[in-house]
């Protein structure tokens, strides 16, 4: 059995495609595709496909991650085109492995997104952004199943930083241009309970009184292990992609011997 891990995007208006909904168009994507998919056991057989750690709804993004499992090869590049061609476009395939190693899951273990404030001037995040990273904790609520939930935003922000718009990927996006704008860079631990986004919105609002006028458009950049040397986060296909060049025991030249 092979397994292949993709990376896909949300962009533009699917951003307010919700997970499930993904999960509907991206199995019809692989009937049309004709993709030799296994399936599960069971009354209701289902194919094999393992999702990591979805982006919200309304959120956009470059990385999002998951695995699915074929009964027969295929070579992954040819894979993705297929399956980025039966794709609604803003759900587009942007990157195939095989999966020669363990743990893509326990890889993702931070995300950098981009925050931007429509109708917040630059100094205005940047005061708040200070404020938020100077505070030891900052409590939040959120409406969860059982009830409001109260937790920290801070200890999970590895880094929060105000952004020129030029190096922004939101630049062309569909939001005002006429108005002042602020970008936040925002690099966040995957930890229990999630700190999302809107949690660092909220603890924005909490430390500096920052409101944005308008919702703010959110985008995951990347998701990974996070190198603490670097302050980046890695690429998570980036291990299989090694252990696909690293040449076999099999394949390495015998080493002539002279005869004696």
């Amino acid at each position: 059995m092979q397994r292949i891990r993709l990376r896909y995007t949300k962009r533009g208006r699917l951003r307010f495609t919700s997970h499930r909904d993904f999960q509907r168009a991206f199995e019809r994507a692989l009937r049309r595709a004709e993709v030799p998919m296994a399936y599960s056991a069971g009354f209701t057989p289902h194919p094999k496909v393992s999702y990591a750690n979805a982006a919200p709804t309304g959120t956009g993004s470059e990385a999002e991650y998951l695995e699915i499992a074929l009964t027969a090869p295929r070579d992954p590049e040819q894979l993705r085109v297929l399956l980025d061609e039966s794709l609604p476009a803003g759900l587009d395939i942007v990157d195939a492995v095989e999966a020669r190693t363990s743990g893509l899951a326990d890889r993702l273990t931070a995300s950098v997104w981009e925050l931007r404030l429509d109708g917040v001037s630059p100094e205005e995040a940047r005061r708040a952004a200070d404020a938020f990273t100077a505070a030891e904790t900052v409590e939040v609520q959120r409406l969860a199943k059982n009830g409001v939930r109260t937790f920290d935003a801070r200890s999970a922000v590895v880094s929060l930083e105000v952004r020129d718009l030029s190096e922004t990927q939101s630049a062309l996006a569909d939001r005002p241009t006429d108005q002042p704008c602020a970008i936040l860079r925002l690099v966040v631990r995957h930890v229990t309970p999630a700190v999302r986004p809107d949690d660092v919105l909220s603890g924005l609002r909490a430390v500096a009184d920052l409101a944005p006028p308008v919702p703010a458009a959110v985008t995951r950049l990347a998701q990974g292990l996070f190198d603490e040397e670097t302050g980046t986060v890695t690429d998570p296909l980036a291990p299989d992609r090694e252990a696909a060049q690293a040449p076999s025991t099999a394949e390495q030249p015998a080493t002539a011997t002279a005869p004696a």
